[in-house]
């Protein structure tokens, strides 16, 4: 009897399928790895509540909301200074800011226009 001859790239005992779904692919680059280990984070939900990494300082959100302009809990206090509505209009239509923001704005200039359209353009180094 002939022997059969079987093509080398065959494994014993697989069927068609088997071998793909035991044999995981490795990842090309460490671009890829890094984009796999994030994907395989994103499916864990079972230690959602006690991982580690999850805990924020609240003091350092804090400090990094005041930065950026989104804290409000410190909120300046405003002078009492008669605004122009004349100057209001004027903030709003060149500047197409909103009329509490323009009379703020104004406000925090005592009311001089030019000066408050100056501070609003001139960028913060």
């Amino acid at each position: 009897m002939a022997e059969d001859r079987q093509p080398p790239d065959l494994v014993e005992g697989a069927t068609s399928g088997d071998v793909e779904d035991e044999v995981h692919p490795t990842a090309k680059s460490a671009e890829d790895r890094k984009a796999a280990a994030a994907l395989s984070k994103l499916d864990t939900h079972a230690d959602d509540e006690a991982a580690p990494g999850r805990e924020v300082d609240q003091e350092a959100v804090k400090n990094a909301m005041n930065a950026l302009g989104g804290g409000g809990a410190d909120k300046k206090e405003t002078k009492k200074v008669k605004v122009d509505a004349a100057d209001v209009n004027l903030l709003v239509e060149e500047l197409e800011l909103s009329k509490p923001r323009a009379t703020e704005l104004l406000k925090a200039h005592d009311g001089n226009a030019l000066e408050a359209m100056r501070a609003y353009l001139q960028p913060d180094f």
